[in-house]
């Protein structure tokens, strides 16, 4: 099983998309600082996830979301996740 994620910083409210098989275990690398891209707006929360039955999948909704670029889709993504 795949995952596509959303987490949101709890210092500026930004977002981070990726895609991983273990959310626990990313979460925790994103707060830890192991992250590069992440650890200057540490903590993270998830907010968001999509489940994919294989990588190739994951990844392709990965790249669309990032390309979206769009808070307010992301937001409206994130409303609509029961």
């Amino acid at each position: 099983m795949f995952f596509v994620y959303i987490i949101e910083s709890q210092k500026d409210g930004s977002y981070y998309i990726g895609q991983t098989s273990d959310i626990e275990k990313r979460l925790m690398s994103h707060n830890s600082g192991q992250t590069r891209s992440t650890k200057g707006k540490i903590p993270w929360n998830v907010v968001y996830t999509e489940e994919y039955s294989n990588r190739k999948d994951a990844i392709v909704r990965e790249r669309f979301l990032k390309k979206q670029r769009n808070r307010e889709f992301y937001k409206r993504l994130i409303k609509q996740m029961p």
